[in-house]
């Protein structure tokens, strides 16, 4: 009996050391674990190097706040605290009510370096990086810009009305330091009548926020155009035009579920009277890497209509010639007969770059009539010294020196062949 007695103590107290070891394993484990979750992030610091860390810190805050152009938000990791209640100040900080040995006191207002005894600054957040991004259009002004305007159109199919919403106007250039500006707004072919804003006194940058209403029918809304002229009023109350915007209705897809806030650069109004058969305006572009010649015709000004026959429309015809050989041609569509339409539309056709000098572009527009008639109202012929002299030639020119930028110029229509 003696000997099974000393036998079962001996297996109870092997038991009992054995599950001391155990937890004592499982203790240190669990505090290594806690203390290697903070070695992964930065080196280990000690508690006895707090009064360094929280001076290097001080100093840190020091360096941020002399410097104006960084606004860097420090990014802190906490020591873990279970079981504390916290309280929020005013500043947004945390701050242990129970009293903690770690904790340095700090005279005057507390800062978020020092909140929390045994934190960590592990880097920085740039608050840049999380801002939405910046509108171009209130940005990007290119140079030589006059101003920028902005509106939003809507079109009610029901009551047939077109609603012109002037938003608006950004950087504008008038003659003098003060500028009070406001806006005559038109539907086009139209030009008699038009629609006003307020005047805005002093400012290059105006807000309007107002709304104009025109009635058109839904067939003919295709074929208008607005127009925005953009007015400083000076203190001898005269009007001085500072630019233009002029939008053509036909490329858009106006709905009441589709309301278009647009922006457009003020373009300054060709101020010369018109030549004796009219004037055209258009673009031209050369992409020499894809051997791409491309015309936009933007208007026409001035055109003398022949009026004897009712007009079924006017349209512009594009042809492009190699040693006055015809290539291609291309055709706008007709607007119904006014002496100043707007078609805005784009046409490209294929050259080589060896072309160029003897290639020749021809814009004629033209005027037909019920009894399918087509009257020449006046061409332009644009192309290398070959064929061409004056401002026609310069233009041409500019195009193949300023490849694939659109070069933009008024020319005089004229009746030779």
């Amino acid at each position: 009996t003696e000997q099974a007695a000393a036998v079962a103590g001996g297996v109870i107290g092997g038991i009992l050391l054995f599950v001391l070891l155990g937890i004592t394993a499982y203790l240190l484990w669990k505090k290594f674990c806690h203390l290697f979750s903070y070695e992964k992030l930065i080196n280990p610091v000690k508690t006895a190097n707090a009064n360094a860390i929280f001076q290097d810190q001080a100093n840190s805050e020091i360096q941020l706040k002399s410097t104006s152009r960084s606004r860097s938000v420090p990014f802190i990791i906490p020591p873990t605290l279970h079981g504390r209640d916290w309280s929020h100040l005013t500043n947004e900080e945390q701050v242990q009510e129970d009293s903690d040995p770690y904790m340095i006191p700090q005279s005057g207002s507390r800062s978020s370096f020092h909140s929390l005894a045994g934190a960590y600054v592990v880097g920085t957040i740039n608050p840049d990086l999380y801002k939405l991004p910046e509108d171009i259009s209130e940005t990007d002004f290119p140079d030589g810009n006059i101003g920028r305007l902005w509106f939003s159109v809507e079109y009610e199919q029901e009551s047939e009305r077109l609603l012109v919403s002037l938003i608006k106007a950004r950087k504008l250039q008038p003659p003098a330091d003060s500028c009070s500006p406001f806006v005559k707004i038109y539907l086009l072919p139209d030009e008699r009548s038009y629609l006003q804003s307020k005047t805005k006194r002093k400012t290059l940058n105006p807000q309007f926020d107002e709304n104009f209403v025109f009635q058109v029918s839904s067939k003919m809304l295709l074929q208008r155009t607005l127009k925005f002229l953009v007015y400083h009023v000076d203190k001898e109350k005269k009007h001085h035009l500072l630019g233009q915007v002029i939008f053509p209705l036909k490329n858009e897809a106006l709905t009441e579920d589709n309301k278009l806030v647009i922006w457009r650069d003020l373009e300054k109004e060709n101020m010369e009277p018109p030549s004796e058969y009219g004037d055209i305006q258009f673009s031209l572009s050369y992409n020499d890497y894809l051997g791409r010649l491309t015309v936009v015709v933007l208007r026409a000004r001035g055109l003398k209509l022949q009026e004897e026959s009712p007009a079924v429309g006017v349209y512009v015809k594009v042809s492009l010639m190699n040693h006055n050989k015809f290539i291609k041609s291309k055709k706008t569509a007709a607007l119904l007969g006014t002496p100043n339409p707007v078609y805005n539309e784009t046409f490209s056709f294929k050259a080589d770059q060896t072309e160029l000098d003897t290639a020749s572009l021809s814009l004629s527009v033209l005027q037909s009539n019920k009894a399918e008639k087509t009257l020449l109202l006046g061409r332009v012929v644009v192309g290398p010294f070959m064929y061409t002299r004056g401002k026609e030639l310069e233009h041409w020119n500019e195009m193949i020196s300023k490849p694939k930028e659109l070069v933009k110029r008024w020319h005089a229509l004229c009746h030779s062949t």
